[in-house]
């Protein structure tokens, strides 16, 4: 296998409410990713393989990725793909194609706007489209349903949901792409109304705007391009059944196979970025993966501070790789999700060497 980094990062600033078109959202992550590198004398030209996680649903328009290309640039020619998922699964194809030799350096970009359209009915186009997305359940009902499961089995309460709320808001105050952010406290968010039962609003991740962008190097280029690289020691991704009615929905079997594919349990892990967007998919995860009372979890405030579709996966990745690059942590756990109620589950570990 060969040895894979991650040796720069940029993210946009989430909002609620954005105008601008995929080109508009991307080109100032990417120009802000190049100038990162710039003093090291690297350019576009200097990449093998460029890949795009989007989503044509939220767009509203059949190929909307190709408008992506635009801001690539025509020149110089480029070997560039589109993963229809979030940013997180190309890094994984990205990652695959490194392995194989094909290319030594890549981009990695993902953008979403939830905002566009009713987000929560498009998504309900990732069930099954003969029994389950003709009902069009949405994703905050069918999160419902999984909280629920897991509250009547006695997995986890409504107090522990509130908690890992209140911890996550606290923590993305020092977050500055975080759209929900403060001080609370658990009496205060049980006392809320129910929105979908049990979920109550603090347990929904926020509507959110986004777009992010890594590069990838191999071996000694990594070494090259940044004084410490966060190295990819192990990913992997795993795919529970779509059929609702055919899985344990307090449980995420996909994220505990694939956390030990990655080797989670090969070292001790000082942090864990969780793409959570419900209180209780946390604690499902937390499970999952094995991770103790020792490990901080979503530092950043996670993806329930701040959600945006096909971009929260690799906002994870980005989050743990800055926390290695920055010397504030030494190894941690990166975790991507997509499809109804962590149907597919994508682990990551990251960590100095």
């Amino acid at each position: 296998m060969r040895d894979v980094a991650i040796v720069a990062t940029s993210q946009a600033r989430n909002t609620t409410d954005s105008t601008l078109t995929t080109p508009e959202l991307l080109m100032p992550v990417l120009a802000d990713l190049f100038a990162s590198l710039e003093s090291l004398g690297v350019s576009r030209s200097d990449i093998d393989f460029w890949c795009h996680g989007s989503c044509d649903y939220l767009t509203g328009q059949p190929f909307s990725f190709v408008s992506a290309v635009d801001v690539i640039g025509a020149w110089p020619p480029i070997s560039e793909s589109h993963v229809e998922a979030d940013g997180a699964f190309a890094l994984y194809e990205a990652w695959v194609k490194i392995q194989t030799g094909e290319a030594d350096t890549a981009v990695v970009f993902s953008n979403g706007k939830s905002s566009s359209g009713p987000v929560d009915r498009i998504m309900a186009l990732q069930h099954d489209p003969y029994v389950e997305a003709s009902l069009w359940p949405t994703m905050t009902a069918t999160a419902a349903l999984s909280a629920r499961a897991c509250l009547d089995r006695g997995v986890i309460t409504e107090q522990q949901m509130a908690d890992v709320a209140v911890r996550s808001r606290a923590d993305a105050i020092a977050n500055p792409n975080a759209l929900v952010r403060g001080i609370h406290t658990v009496d205060e968010f049980l006392a809320e109304p129910l929105v979908h039962a049990p979920l109550r609003e603090h347990d929904i991740a926020p509507i959110a705007d986004g777009a992010n962008a890594l590069v990838l190097a191999a071996g000694d280029v990594a070494r090259a391009w940044s004084p410490r690289p966060a190295w990819i020691s192990g990913i992997d991704h795993r795919i529970d059944t779509q059929r609702l009615g055919a899985r344990d929905l307090s449980v995420a079997s996909s994220a505990t196979i694939a956390a030990q594919k990655a080797g989670v349990d090969q070292g001790h892990i000082d942090a864990a970025e969780l793409h959570a967007p419900f209180t209780h998919n946390e604690l499902i995860l937390r499970r999952a993966l094995g991770l103790d009372d020792n490990v901080a979890i979503n530092p950043s405030g996670g993806a329930l501070c701040a959600n945006p579709q096909m971009a929260a996966g690799l906002a994870r990745v980005i989050e743990i790789a800055n926390r290695v690059t920055s010397g504030s942590i030494d190894r941690g756990v990166a975790h991507a999700t997509s499809g109804p109620c962590l149907q597919q589950n994508l682990v990551a570990v990251i960590e100095n060497r």
